[in-house]
């Protein structure tokens, strides 16, 4: 799983420095969660902002972003309560109605959510020392690419 290509761009909005870089995952399955921590540590450096904010989205409706302890035993524990919520087995309409069998990748998903925003100070995300950003592939058809558009507005 690793960055596999970017888009840069830098400008002004409303007066505040805009960074927005396009970053690029592979996933192998479904449950894969990959850690974005060091690529979004690189974005904000790149980004020269020092004081702001940093906002991630998903351009995916079967992938999730959100931030957690990166660890097997609390991995492990997200994906078992991911499957309580939307277990494999229930009935979704959205498989009746398009037969591609992913309707719990959809609602997992959209139970955690597509972005998420962090405070920015003295040029560094502020996570909690066992806060990593992740990234949640939820799709039963996975192994695939997944951007992330990271946004970095400095003010």
């Amino acid at each position: 799983m690793k960055n596999v290509f970017c888009v840069e761009t830098k400008r002004l909005v409303y007066g505040a420095l805009m960074f927005r870089k396009l970053l690029k995952f592979t996933s192998k399955k479904e449950g894969d969660i990959i850690d974005l921590t060091s690529e979004v540590d690189k974005a904000v450096r790149e980004s020269g902002a020092k004081e702001g904010l940093v906002h991630l989205f998903v351009q995916h409706s079967t992938a999730a972003l959100t931030t957690i302890e990166f660890e097997p035993g609390v991995l492990s524990d997200l994906r078992r309560a991911l499957s309580m919520l939307a277990p494999d087995d229930a009935v979704y309409a959205h498989n009746a109605r398009w037969g591609d069998d992913n309707g719990r990748s959809h609602v997992k998903a959209a139970l955690v959510g597509p972005s998420l925003t962090l405070p920015l100070a003295n040029g560094a995300v502020m996570c909690g020392t066992w806060q990593q950003i992740v990234l949640l592939e939820l799709d039963v058809n996975a192994g695939r690419e997944r951007t992330v558009l990271c946004s970095v507005m400095e003010g």
